[in-house]
């Protein structure tokens, strides 16, 4: 059985702004998410499942208002689906156990990182602290942390 999954427990702890991004597919003000400036060395999980999606070694300053990211550290936790809204054809990104609504990925991130943005609302997260990594049951990722270049 798969240990992530959406969790309604966590749905119902969720901060009104964290439900309309995670369950509503809103946007949060770009500035304002609070791992937009975080630099410490961890992984991002998705504040409803739990499941591992982005690293602190692949988050870069993108100049674009909220957290960057150049890849999922679990390709397998994040789907891509066609997004039509606001008269425009984008990607978004969900995660695939928590079926939460995490960003969108744009084809314009660094060339030598893959050339990808995924786009990402600091709402949708729960960011672990490499030291705590192991005690959270994370410890299979230490070795893909690194400090955000």
């Amino acid at each position: 059985m798969d240990k992530y999954r959406k969790d309604e427990a966590a749905i119902a702890a969720l901060s009104p702004e964290q439900f309309w991004v995670t369950q509503e597919s809103g946007t949060e003000r770009p500035g304002t998410g609070e791992y937009l400036n975080n630099k410490e060395p961890g992984i991002y999980v998705d504040i409803v499942s739990g499941e591992p999606l982005f690293a602190s070694g692949d988050k870069y300053e993108s100049g674009c208002g909220w957290p960057s990211f150049t890849k999922p550290i679990e390709p397998a936790h994040v789907a891509e689906l066609r997004d039509e809204t606001h008269g425009m054809v984008r990607t978004e990104v969900r995660s695939r156990h928590g079926d939460s609504h995490l960003g969108h990925v744009f084809p314009d991130g660094p060339r030598d990182r893959g050339g990808l943005r995924y786009c990402i609302n600091s709402a949708s997260l729960r960011f672990v602290h490499r030291d705590d990594m192991e005690a959270e049951g994370y410890g299979e990722y230490i070795d893909q942390v690194e400090d955000v270049r």
